[in-house]
């Protein structure tokens, strides 16, 4: 086991270790991507439903809305390096037993998607784990870089993971694709067996007692709700995730009924949303913005919204214009996202993020379930376009509205520092 370590002597020579950990994350995100291609892919070809599609993308994201609370303030408790040693074991082994039921033949609709709930609370631990502990790795100075860097990952993972896995499923049984993501799980534990982490410091009582962990979830509760500017944005969110997330978990069936096209065509749309993202990444970069952070991000929105439009828009015989939309759609996302994120990593407090992030995130997914009940049967019985056309024109609107809302244009600096917290403090 590494000893432990403080954030200034991990800054001190902080780009070594941290790539090192970043890379072995990044390798792992590939395999996941080729998993929930494969997995996606195989249930299209199954049963063509989008009902099925739609409670699929719903049981990956139970744990996300329904741990969010309370796996944040654990993951401020606990070291967040072995969070992540243990997120990244679960999800290989799950994967491996979903591997093991496909070689013998018996894999069945429900077995994917149990494996998919455990994948997904191993996610719910190791997503605010990492994001936390970057803000004491990294200098905040460098906070931005690091957040283009991921941007740019994002985006490349969107352009290389389709098309792989659009390949490797035609040439390898599904258990081979699962496999992959075994081993690029285990290249993501191997640097953090090795590397330590800074830890932030417990938030402790008046009488001077480390908090008990009730208390430390009311303290991350109470931080968020004190916010304005925090509560608007997470409100927008829940709306945005409402009418877009559907438009992910229902793709697939509309590149098969409406466009009559296949696998390797699916994998265009996230290899053009990808593109866009890196495209994205590299305007953002050189631009910089608007000095109102929030600004960039409301535009994003709205670049989201037309994106999506234009997929819903696209007839049967211009799958282009469809591809062209994913790209705008990838565009605008890096705008609408990077600013956001960079504001709450530099403005949260080291020991309150994995709380902060683990809120936000659950919160933002926290309609989506309802989103996906309702859109699979209404895809099925009215057709697939509607919801993008219809969810499309409403980001839009929400894009629009963001600008007149106060609380969300000042968010930067209406944020409260009377939340009952330790001071920022943090040691090995």
């Amino acid at each position: 086991m590494p000893p432990s370590i403080s954030p200034q002597e991990f800054q001190t020579n902080w780009k070594p270790k941290f790539f090192t950990i970043f890379s072995g994350q990044a390798i792992s995100l590939f395999g996941s991507s080729l998993v929930q291609f494969a997995l996606i892919w195989y249930l299209t070809q199954q049963t063509g439903s989008a009902t099925v599609l739609a409670t699929a993308t719903l049981i990956a994201m139970l744990p996300q809305i329904l741990l969010g609370p309370f796996a944040g303030a654990l993951v401020d408790r606990w070291n967040r390096r072995l969070v992540m040693i243990f997120a990244d074991g679960l999800i290989a082994l799950a994967t491996l037993a979903l591997a093991g039921l496909f070689w013998l033949g018996v894999a069945q609709i429900w077995h994917i998607y149990v494996i998919l709930l455990i994948r997904s609370f191993g996610g719910a631990f190791h997503w605010p784990a990492m994001s936390a502990s970057t803000s004491l790795m990294v200098p905040k100075e460098q906070l931005s870089r690091v957040a283009g860097a991921n941007q740019t990952l994002q985006g490349l993972l969107g352009i290389v993971a389709p098309p792989t896995g659009a390949l490797l499923i035609a040439v390898l049984p599904t258990q081979g694709v699962l496999l992959i993501d075994v081993f690029t799980a285990l290249v993501a534990i191997l640097p953090l067996l090795f590397i330590a982490i800074p830890q932030p410091i417990l938030a402790e009582t008046t009488s001077g007692e480390k908090n008990s962990y009730w208390q430390d979830v009311r303290a991350g509760l109470r931080y968020v709700a004190a916010w304005p500017g925090l509560l608007a944005v997470g409100a927008m969110a829940v709306l945005i995730n409402f009418l877009l997330t559907p438009t992910g978990a229902l793709m697939p069936l509309l590149v098969t009924r409406h466009f009559g096209l296949g696998a390797l065509e699916l994998g265009f749309t996230d290899t053009l949303w990808g593109v866009g993202m890196i495209a994205g990444g590299v305007l953002l970069s050189l631009w910089g913005g608007f000095k109102r952070r929030i600004a960039t991000s409301l535009t994003g929105i709205l670049g989201i919204g037309l994106g999506v439009i234009l997929v819903g828009l696209a007839p049967a015989d211009k799958f282009w214009l469809a591809l062209a939309g994913m790209s705008l759609a990838g565009l605008a996302g890096v705008f609408a996202n990077g600013p956001l994120h960079a504001v709450l990593q530099s403005v949260v407090r080291p020991e309150m993020q994995g709380r902060v992030m683990s809120l936000i995130s659950s919160g933002a997914t926290a309609m989506t379930p309802l989103s996906l009940a309702v859109a699979g049967p209404l895809s099925d019985a009215i057709g697939i376009r509607i919801w993008y056309l219809f969810g499309g024109a409403l980001c839009l609107l929400i894009g629009l509205i963001g600008f007149f809302i106060p609380a969300v244009m000042n968010i930067e600096t209406n944020h409260s520092e009377n939340s009952p917290l330790a001071a920022p403090v943090v040691t090995g």
